[in-house]
């Protein structure tokens, strides 16, 4: 088998820096900005659910939820915890 050698990340020169990071306060805001309507969606749901008569948690889309951000590993889970308790409040409480 033929090990290829390991190439070092490129990393961005200083004057880089400040543009990387405008890009991040970008990004943050667009997170917020989905995050926001994330939990409005979620509590509209919630709302009519238990209008309905139904339960404030539905298990198995909760599940869902927390499958999807698994790729990220124990933060993923941490992340989709935030969210879901955004949505729907803290549980136990």
């Amino acid at each position: 088998m033929n090990a290829q050698p390991e190439t070092e990340p490129v990393l961005p020169a200083a004057e880089e820096i400040g543009e990387l990071r405008k890009e991040i306060d970008w990004l943050d805001g667009e997170i917020l900005r989905l995050v926001k309507r994330r939990v409005e969606v979620s509590k509209t749901i919630g709302a009519a659910r238990m209008a309905a008569g139904g339960t404030k948690i539905v298990y198995n889309r909760e599940m869902d939820v927390l499958a999807r951000y698994r790729d990220l590993g124990p933060e993923g889970r941490q992340l989709a915890m935030a969210l879901l308790n955004l949505g729907r409040g803290r549980l136990g409480r």
